[in-house]
């Protein structure tokens, strides 16, 4: 795909980044663990496109995914403005070894439909619990980003009893982020008001700007700036319905969790980074860990926000270890 023209301020960011190519086949047997859906879940099909594996809500609202293997089900939760394919290398990590992986594409997000409403956390959880009763998944592990960190914490909680095995939030929202009376060490909400005004603006240039700066941490001095991720960034956000993008930045920023930790009584462990731009690891997951009752908090020191999508080779054996354990 090619992207159009940018600013002069994102190509200073990206000057004397390297280009690489990779090409490798993976093998027919790995391939042909991948399942197709459940005789619950529908195929959507419309002429000149492959077919899409989708779950329709009570409320009429179609929910893409991808079902891939057997065996233990990891279900992810993809963060805003993206999709399930955020979770690209994490689905082939887990599938390899042995677990059956599943993501989806939010509400407004990605394939699923462009709803205008439904956009708040309590119809992300339901929609969750409703592709995962129509998937029949038991013993679950839920693995969370960002919003989708809040999304899974909510879900296990009001939903999740008796599905759900273990859950991992990385740079996770929980408990709150918004700056309040009661949580006067959050993000003040002229911040999420800017990013509603520059989304409403200019979506294609708001989502290149997060991307190629602050949520990979490609604008800290000497960064490996990938080119790939921002543009694959770009392309998730661009899928999704802009009316659901604006709604979903009150739900991850206003969201409050805290009783949702409470109620939580699996083990949980939360991925955060220190230098952390966009969900700050002060009020975040240091705070959630502290309500949950069997949680592990693991820390890093430089990473960034997206974190296991630019460094899945950290993330993803860390992940696992907690599985196994």
């Amino acid at each position: 795909m090619k992207l159009p023209a940018t600013a002069a301020s994102r190509r200073a960011v990206l000057k004397g980044a390297a280009t690489a190519a990779f090409a490798a086949g993976l093998p027919a047997a790995f391939m042909s663990t991948i399942a197709g859906s459940s005789p619950q879940a529908q195929t959507t099909h419309d002429e000149g496109n492959p077919p899409m594996s989708t779950i329709t809500t009570k409320d009429g609202t179609q929910i893409f995914y991808k079902d891939w293997g057997s065996g233990q089900p990891i279900v992810f939760h993809h963060g805003w403005p993206l999709s399930a394919d955020d979770w690209d290398n994490q689905m082939l990590f887990f599938l390899e070894r042995g677990y059956r992986v599943i993501a989806h594409d939010r509400r407004g997000h990605g394939r699923s439909t462009q709803t205008d409403t439904g956009n708040d956390m309590d119809t992300y959880a339901a929609d969750v619990a409703e592709l995962v009763a129509a998937l029949d998944l038991k013993d679950a592990i839920h693995i969370g980003h960002s919003t989708g960190g809040g999304e899974v914490t909510r879900y296990v909680a009001r939903h999740g009893r008796g599905r759900v095995a273990k859950a991992v939030l990385i740079s996770a929202i929980p408990p709150v982020m918004v700056k309040s009376d009661n949580n006067p060490g959050g993000t003040p909400i002229e911040v999420f008001d800017g990013y509603r005004a520059a989304l409403a603006a200019n979506r294609a240039q708001f989502y290149l700007d997060v991307a190629s700066g602050p949520f990979y941490g490609f604008n800290r001095p000497g960064a490996r700036v990938s080119e790939g991720l921002i543009r694959n960034w770009w392309r998730q956000g661009m899928m999704g319905g802009t009316k659901a993008h604006y709604d979903c930045i009150k739900v991850f920023s206003e969201t409050d969790l805290t009783d949702d930790l409470r109620l939580i009584d699996v083990p949980v462990l939360s991925l955060h980074s220190e230098d952390d731009q966009v969900v700050p690891f002060a009020d975040s997951a240091p705070l959630a860990v502290k309500l949950l009752k069997q949680g592990t908090l693991k820390v890093y020191k430089d990473l960034p926000h997206g974190m296991f999508a630019s460094h899945p080779d950290i993330i993803n054996p860390d992940v696992l270890a907690f599985i196994k354990a």
